[in-house]
């Protein structure tokens, strides 16, 4: 099933000049949207995004205040449910790979629903552990499946835009839902379980809709002889890909642990500012993500995503710069910084996933997401870890390494670009 019937394109390939990429915008963002599986899938979109968002900013503190568990525990738990998310990854891309693409999404989504239910059953530690799990199940392998609906109904550069539409809408809809948990959560243990009510019901709603679409990977022609062989060195070169991206997936964190650290600890500066340059760059990703993968559709993803790590670590370094100013001056300093580091960030997420999906071979198009996905996973794993170790010792050892473990990262990409 797919709306475009071409021949497969090469991975860096232009826009071509008689099929423009489609113009920026509201009208842009539903078009690319309904283009990548209808009205139903960007319903589904919206209603999982919100649905997300609410549940995201209290679990911990549901843990914590319903449930009674301590700080540890809970976070222990919740860690649990992350790794569990990342050893089922690889399960994910295989199930994809047999030709399934709306049911992997599908059961993601109902696999949430169901955390979201055993949160409400809870009624201690193994409760709240199976819920993380489910729940870190479910959000793990989402981004795998959605990219992969979205590759089996667009391709080439249409897809790069269609993905790039999902994101902002995700982001909209988590900033949207964490918003109304962050106002429902004052209502105290009451508000905590109706938002856990309300996800649940919203992850199911999106599961029935994207079931609904019943999209399936086109049937393939029998594999010519050697076509394994001619497989293999684009999955490893994707594996590369996959390894490369460890540091690029530390970016995340460094806005949500590296920086509020960074502010409140080391410049003693009000935590307004943290909140500030979070909900800059919130707003900046929604409203240019779009916009950029569109201006860049001429430009090779290989590129787009290495000039992307060299705006993250030239960013990285303008932070250590703007942290020596001190007070004020350093936190307004690492604000007008931040906005480098939202453009990096953009170029970052507009075009990995867009390379992997144009890169893989169509029968390995699952495995080859699971990797990209898992080694992103990996890195948000190790980096509160990593980062909050490094800038204990200090800023001059946390920034520049990180701006030093990107820039290879970088030079890796451009290096793995295959030969026309």
């Amino acid at each position: 099933m797919s709306l475009i019937q071409r021949s497969r394109p090469h991975p860096d390939d232009p826009a071509p000049h008689g099929d423009p990429a489609p113009r920026s915008g509201p009208a842009a963002l539903l078009g690319l949207l309904t283009a990548a599986g209808g009205p139903r899938y960007a319903a589904a979109l919206v209603v999982d995004a919100l649905g997300t968002g609410l549940l995201r900013p209290f679990l911990l503190l549901y843990g914590i205040g319903v449930l009674g568990l301590d700080a540890g525990t809970a976070g222990l738990a919740m860690s649990a449910g992350m790794l569990a998310g990342l050893l089922v990854l690889p399960l994910t891309g295989r199930w994809i790979d047999r030709g399934a693409r709306s049911l992997p999404a599908a059961a993601t989504l109902l696999v949430r629903a169901a955390g979201s239910v055993v949160l409400l059953l809870a009624d201690g530690v193994p409760g709240f552990a199976a819920a993380a799990v489910l729940l870190g199940v479910g959000g793990q392998s989402w981004p795998a499946t959605h990219a992969a609906v979205v590759s089996t109904l667009t391709e080439g550069r249409t897809r790069d835009a269609a993905l790039a539409a999902g994101r902002t809408l995700r982001n909209a809809g988590l900033g949207a839902g964490a918003l109304l948990a962050t106002l429902a959560v004052a209502g105290g243990t009451g508000a905590l379980r109706l938002l856990a009510g309300v996800t649940g019901v919203a992850c199911l709603l999106s599961a029935a809709l994207v079931h609904s679409l019943r999209v399936t990977a086109p049937e393939a022609p029998p594999a010519p002889a050697g076509s394994e062989r001619a497989e293999g060195p684009a999955l490893r070169r994707i594996t590369l890909l996959s390894m490369a991206n460890l540091p690029f997936a530390f970016s995340f964190d460094v806005l949500e642990v590296a920086l509020p650290a960074l502010l409140v600890l080391h410049l003693h500066a009000s935590a307004a500012w943290s909140s500030g340059v979070f909900v800059g760059n919130t707003v900046l990703v929604i409203t240019l993500q779009l916009a950029v993968v569109l201006r860049l559709a001429d430009r090779s993803r290989h590129t787009v995503l290495a000039v992307g790590g060299a705006a993250l670590a030239l960013s990285y370094l303008g932070f250590w710069a703007a942290g020596t100013l001190g007070g004020t001056a350093g936190a307004a300093g690492v604000a007008a910084v931040s906005v480098l580091f939202t453009l990096g960030e953009i170029l970052y997420s507009g075009s990995g996933t867009a390379l992997v999906a144009a890169s893989a071979p169509p029968r390995l198009l699952g495995r080859a997401l699971a990797r990209w996905e898992l080694s992103t996973g990996v890195g948000r794993a190790l980096a509160p870890a990593a980062l909050t170790a490094l800038l204990a010792v200090g800023p001059e050892v946390l920034w520049p390494v990180l701006a030093g473990a990107t820039l290879l990262a970088a030079a890796a990409v451009t290096r793995l670009r295959p030969a026309p």
